[in-house]
């Protein structure tokens, strides 16, 4: 790897932490001029960088108006709910038909009560129960377009660490018909409330301009 991808990889890794952190916010611009700054780095590998993250979802590119967080419609977070929702319980309809074995212990890192990451990393490991490679990418793609989102809206559902810890119980017990129900009672909770995230965080970027 030479000096230039090298360093387009680090920026890479450093703006998706960025990302999932929420140190940026749906709608926020993303300017690359201030990141070759603040990596002391040319414009090149950054911009190397940004569209690569262009081209997995995390950033959007609106041309004259420069690199932006996504700002998802009603319309396009509804649809990325229930593909989310779709892609887990197909995860789950292929975990069920392997043998049972109950999930010794929580696999997260441990001291992490940040519910974004510990949502990620719950739905990440029902992906990868499925054993199928495709579908776990899919879901991971999905997993990271919705963090910013699930971190700006965090208070915006109550009882939301209930909910996860019940989710991940039915995981680890391998209770797949009840993971099942309880995976779709949580992204239809989701779904109800999508104008509410979206008029919130439409407010938010507004804030920012």
């Amino acid at each position: 790897m030479n000096a230039a991808h090298s360093k387009s990889a680090f920026v890479y890794g450093q703006v998706r932490r960025a990302l999932q952190s929420g140190r940026y916010v749906p709608g926020q611009r993303i300017d690359p001029a201030k990141l070759a700054d603040e990596f002391k780095t040319s414009p090149t590998p950054v911009r190397f960088a940004l569209y690569r993250l262009v081209g997995e979802g995390l950033v959007a590119d609106h041309a004259r108006n420069g690199l932006h967080v996504p700002l998802l419609t009603e319309v396009a977070l509804r649809d990325l709910y229930g593909w989310m929702e779709g892609l887990l319980l197909w995860a789950c309809d292929l975990a069920s038909a392997q043998p049972s074995s109950p999930h010794a212990a929580w696999p997260f890192a441990a001291g992490d009560n940040d519910l974004v990451n510990l949502t990620w990393e719950l739905f990440d490991a029902i992906a990868s129960d499925a054993d199928h490679w495709s579908l776990h990418h899919a879901v991971k793609r999905a997993n990271d377009q919705l963090t910013p989102v699930r971190r700006a809206n965090l208070g915006l559902i109550p009882h939301a660490k209930e909910e996860l810890c019940e989710l991940v119980r039915l995981w680890q017990s391998r209770d797949i018909p009840a993971l099942r129900v309880a995976l779709s009672n949580y992204h239809a909770r989701r779904k109800q409330v999508v104008p509410r995230i979206v008029a919130m965080l439409g407010e938010r970027s507004e804030h920012l301009h």
